[in-house]
């Protein structure tokens, strides 16, 4: 096979998993970048086949090795795995939630025993996961267990904007108190190895800033001259291309013009604000800290439109893309 081959599990069946699946599998962009292996429940494909209308034929494999490459193909492993009279589109249910676990470790499976070369995730619910008594609250803690990675990283991608986050999930009183000098020193060495990983060399990465025009030398706040600011010089004193503080209101538009190969955002909003308003549709997690490559759309599973063709598949034919591109540099042999 001339492309990357990427596992991609439908996630939560009640959502819109299988149709943005199915539309990105039918596209142009994907049959021409990747290769794809679905794993999933062949009923629940069959019914967002017909609902959307793909031009699609499902291949039941039992292994990667059995694909068939062919135009209008959907290779899939079937798990088998929900029952359709008790199925409904845009609810929770814990049958739902157990088979998106399913799916993703199979997927992690696949990838592990380097049968895939990366793995492209659709949405999944938290609640449920919880119903279905799963003990992970989504899917960088299910990837983090089932590969042994301890410290998953997140990079969002956007049209060659790159940014990595500080802190993610806490609050802002609770965020002030990581930014500390030592954390930054260790976050940005994480951030630049997976960027190596990834294939990209060359280039400075950029920290943001805090406080508005990066504190005023203490006038907005003292974060910039007593944590960030000392640990970006101890990383260039190491010999890392680093830059910053720079101001976050500015920050993300230079990276975009090239000044910079990446950001480290501090906290949850100011990278997603930033990516997303570039580009929503478009904004791609990248996980990086396992020994597998996994990339995923940032939405959730949109039970409201669930079941009625009005998902976009945009999002999941930039995550397969975005797999295969970084795919070739990912070496298994770098990391197993």
């Amino acid at each position: 096979m001339k492309n990357p081959l990427i596992a991609v599990p439908i996630g939560d069946c009640a959502g819109v998993g299988p149709e943005i699946t199915v539309k990105a599998l039918a596209s142009d962009v994907v049959r021409y970048s990747a290769d794809c292996i679905v794993i999933g429940s062949r009923r629940v494909l069959e019914k967002a086949i017909a609902i959307t209308g793909a031009r699609l034929v499902i291949h039941p494999v039992s292994d990667p090795s059995e694909l068939d490459d062919e135009p209008g193909i959907l290779n899939l492993i079937d798990m088998d795995n929900i029952d359709m009279d008790t199925f409904r589109y845009g609810a929770v249910q814990a049958m739902c939630g157990k088979a998106a676990y399913e799916y993703i470790a199979k997927s992690i499976e696949l990838a592990i025993a380097g049968k895939v070369d990366a793995v492209a995730t659709t949405p999944i619910n938290k609640e449920a996961l919880h119903a279905a008594g799963v003990p992970y609250i989504g899917h960088t803690e299910i990837f983090g267990k089932l590969t042994g990675a301890e410290n998953p990283l997140t990079m969002f991608e956007t049209n060659g904007l790159r940014v990595f986050f500080l802190t993610r999930h806490l609050s802002m009183r609770d965020m002030l108190d990581q930014i500390k000098k030592e954390n930054i020193v260790s976050c940005v060495k994480e951030c630049l190895e997976a960027l190596r990983k990834l294939g990209v060399s060359g280039g400075t990465m950029a920290v943001a800033g805090l406080n508005p025009h990066c504190g005023e030398h203490g006038l907005f706040g003292w974060e910039e001259v007593n944590e960030i600011g000392p640990a970006v010089r101890q990383l260039q004193a190491e010999g890392y291309l680093v830059a910053g503080p720079v101001s976050a209101d500015s920050v993300f538009h230079q990276a975009v013009q090239g000044k910079y190969n990446s950001v480290l955002s501090l906290y949850h909003d100011q990278g997603h604000i930033a990516t997303k308003t570039l580009d929503f549709d478009r904004t791609i997690s990248v996980t990086n800290g396992m020994p597998i490559l996994r990339t995923s759309v940032d939405h959730g599973t949109a039970y409201d439109i669930a079941g009625k063709n009005i998902a976009s598949e945009v999002s999941m034919v930039e995550a397969i893309r975005l797999a295969a591109k970084y795919a070739p540099y990912f070496a298994r042999k770098d990391h197993l």
